[in-house]
């Protein structure tokens, strides 16, 4: 089951990740820097307040990202100069027909859908299909339309809002079957 934060990062394109509480050989590079940090400090005086601990902690960072050469870059250098050297990337964007980022006024929600496939939103059942009984879905509310998406972010309907007083929006597809039994003329 996911989350509302990590189905908005999808949307964002970020892909979130986390590692097994108490398996340090998974968060080796993080451990790693926090070992850096703390041996930094334990060489500075206590700081009194939480303003002098985070000067501290930006004169680590300063130190750490522009003075001291990086042994896993090429030439030894700093890693301000490695990010400078880079050129700037485009922030991804989700591609269609994944999960848009909610604009103003637009509403998302995790929903279960029903053993019938249907999934209710605002009042509203709205039709999926039995393949997706037991799912658990995205469900924004686009402005004029209801949009359905499955948590990897790939979009299962859209609805334009139904009329007033509609209590149910069917998938439009046929019940039954969704692909016809082939072979059985060969088998009488």
């Amino acid at each position: 089951m996911l989350g509302q934060l990590v189905i908005y990062l999808r949307s964002l394109g970020v892909e979130a990740i986390t590692g097994k509480p108490y398996k340090p050989t998974t968060q080796g590079k993080n451990e790693r820097f926090h070992q850096t940090l703390f041996r930094f400090l334990d060489k500075q005086p206590l700081a009194d307040t939480l303003e002098q601990l985070q000067s501290q902690v930006d004169a680590f960072d300063l130190v750490y990202n522009t003075d001291r050469p990086h042994q896993g870059l090429p030439g030894r250098i700093t890693p301000a100069r490695a990010w400078d050297a880079t050129p700037v990337a485009d922030p991804p964007r989700p591609a269609s027909p994944h999960t848009p980022l909610p604009g103003p006024g637009e509403d998302i929600r995790i929903k279960a859908v029903q053993d019938s496939g249907s999934v209710e939103f605002r009042g509203i059942k709205f039709g999926l299909g039995r393949a997706f009984a037991g799912q658990r879905v995205c469900v924004l509310d686009a402005g004029k339309t209801v949009q359905v998406f499955d948590l990897a972010g790939t979009l299962i309907i859209e609805h334009p809002w139904p009329k007033p007083g509609t209590t149910y929006v069917s998938n439009r597809r046929p019940r039954g079957r969704s692909t016809p039994i082939t072979g059985l003329s060969e088998m009488s």
